[in-house]
């Protein structure tokens, strides 16, 4: 059985072989190039090209990339993707799994997140693995996870907020004005991001992060990831805010992908909690 995912789980291709897993690497664009994530282009390289004037765009691993794995042998796979209406990479999974030459030999799973929840399911789905359990079981436990994710998203630049749809340009140039902070988060679909609540101070904004996950009576058998974009000491205190809040769980510190930056923008802080 092979486990497959992309670098939406800010595992590098080199780091998820040795985990085990298969990691296909997203395209991200600046300054008319393309490079894969981590292989091509890190985390610093990239908000290093942002610095200096560089627009970026992302995209999904393309069909044919995923196509070379999926027919690269013939036993069972479960393929991990971006939650789907986040990004297209679960409807391009499941187009590569038409192509493929033993389509039923792959499983598509809808994560419905991304980054360190989808992160914890990729290394959770290889430790079930590990344990014996086959693919059926190891969907329906992977799951009851999906079902649990939650995700805030706490942005700096509204500029990228608005080139990837996630606010009008009238609302992200009041905002930008004003110096706010807006506070995203899934939809209860799960299927798009949508504004939570909007703060003068990040603060208030953690604070009000913070009020969400208590609500949702995470604790013990949680893991809480914060990732940044190149903010790793915005990113650390934050991170000791939860510690100190939540003394139970297990937490995490994250650095975003090139392709996940481009979303966020430099300085973007996301939040997640997945139910372990």
């Amino acid at each position: 059985m092979k486990i497959i995912a992309d670098t939406a789980t800010l595992i590098p291709p080199a780091e998820g072989e040795s985990r085990g897993m298969t990691i296909i690497p997203v395209c991200v664009s600046i300054n008319d190039k393309t490079y894969q994530d981590y292989s091509q282009m890190t985390s610093a390289e990239f908000l290093e090209s942002i610095a200096k004037g560089g627009v970026p765009t992302s995209s999904q691993p393309a069909i044919g990339d995923i196509l070379d794995v999926l027919d690269s042998s013939d036993e069972e796979m479960l393929f991990l993707t971006v939650g789907d209406g986040l990004s297209g990479a679960y409807q391009t999974a499941m187009g590569a799994r038409n192509l493929a030459e033993k389509p039923e030999q792959i499983h598509i799973l809808n994560s419905k997140t991304l980054a360190g929840p989808l992160r914890y399911l990729a290394k959770k789905a290889v430790s079930l693995k590990e344990q014996g359990l086959d693919i059926a079981h190891i969907k329906e436990n992977l799951q009851q996870c999906i079902e649990s994710s939650v995700s805030f998203v706490i942005p700096e630049d509204f500029n990228f907020l608005q080139r990837s749809g996630r606010l009008t340009p009238i609302a992200a140039k009041l905002g930008g004005a004003l110096k706010l902070l807006p506070v995203l988060t899934q939809t209860k679909d799960k299927t798009r991001i949508t504004p939570l609540v909007i703060k003068r101070s990040w603060d208030s904004a953690v604070e009000s992060v913070m009020k969400q996950l208590q609500s949702l009576d995470v604790g013990a058998d949680h893991l809480i990831s914060v990732c940044h974009a190149g903010a790793p000491q915005k990113a650390e205190r934050i991170l000791q805010q939860l510690k100190d809040h939540f003394r139970t769980s297990e937490t995490e510190l994250l650095e975003l992908s090139p392709a996940l930056i481009t979303h966020g923008g430099p300085g973007c802080i996301v939040i997640q909690a997945i139910h372990k």
